[in-house]
């Protein structure tokens, strides 16, 4: 297929919507999200990473995510899909002529719930560990047929390190992370590990970002065949991310990404809008 090819980056069981990196919040602090999230896919990475065709599915998702400083050391963090609508399109087959009539799902999603604790701070990398919960608050069946999604139907756990460096004065940063997620219902543990890099232009910040996701293959679980809730979910994907602060502590941002390669996903664009609140 002679396109470049877009990858979903968001809803992949934990979310990697970490504001801070391996800076906590400051006390009593907090960055807040409210975001849109759209894909519309007629194709899938298969197991074996080829791209295939599918019934067109297109996913909406309406998220809030928030972190919150406890203590200088310690933030508090909460991604909570509150609205995620699956739907799949009316199919029609040439030779015989017949349709298959569309279909449709929504409830809220997997929802992710996390502490982050800085384990160094006022140096020239600063270092912090995240345990994140992934609560299975989504529906892994849905729909007339039954086979819509909203969430995967298992609880995960992960393990994460983030280290950052600001270039202060300059107004540059770079950060860092891997971490390791455990999986349950029979679903494969992942290796995950990513970079950013930022750069703020008076009130204009982008961000571009590296996310990989890496299966061990050591569950049984099914690999899903058409939708992102899936077993043996692999990618190596940059996101583009467009931050303005429309003004002090209040901005807009978009993004978009696309992947080098992917398994077991929907390969198509995602998009993202949102508008976030600095205390």
């Amino acid at each position: 297929m002679k396109k470049i090819v877009f990858l979903v980056t968001f809803l992949l069981t934990t979310s990697f919507l970490f504001a801070g990196g391996g800076w906590p919040q400051p006390y009593r602090g907090g960055y807040f999200k409210f975001s849109q999230n759209y894909i519309r896919s007629p194709y899938f990475f298969g197991p074996d990473g080829s791209i295939v065709d599918i019934t067109t599915v297109q996913l909406f998702t309406t998220s809030m995510y928030g972190e919150y400083g406890f203590t200088k050391r310690l933030t508090g963090i909460l991604y909570f899909p509150l609205f995620v609508r699956n739907t799949l399109n009316e199919t029609v087959f040439n030779q015989s002529g017949q349709v298959v009539p569309g279909d449709e799902f929504q409830s809220i999603g997997d929802t992710d719930v996390a502490v982050k604790y800085a384990m160094v701070m006022n140096k020239p990398i600063v270092l912090s560990a995240t345990l994140l919960l992934g609560l299975p608050f989504g529906k892994s069946t849905g729909g007339v047929g039954q086979i819509l999604q909203t969430g995967d139907g298992e609880f995960n756990q992960m393990i994460r390190l983030d280290a950052s460096h600001s270039f202060y004065p300059k107004p540059l940063y770079v950060s860092a992370y891997a971490g390791f997620n455990n999986r349950t219902q029979d679903f494969s543990d992942e290796i995950r590990f990513g970079a950013e890099v930022g750069l703020t232009y008076k009130r204009f910040t982008p961000i571009l970002k590296l996310n990989v996701v890496q299966s061990i293959y050591n569950g049984d679980a099914e690999a899903v065949q058409n939708g992102i809730f899936s077993n043996n979910t692999e990618y190596v994907s940059p996101t583009v991310e467009l931050n303005y602060e429309l003004k002090e502590k209040v901005g807009v941002s978009v993004s978009g990404g696309f992947a080098f390669a992917g398994k077991n996903i929907l390969a198509s664009p995602n998009w993202s809008a949102g508008i976030y609140l600095k205390l």
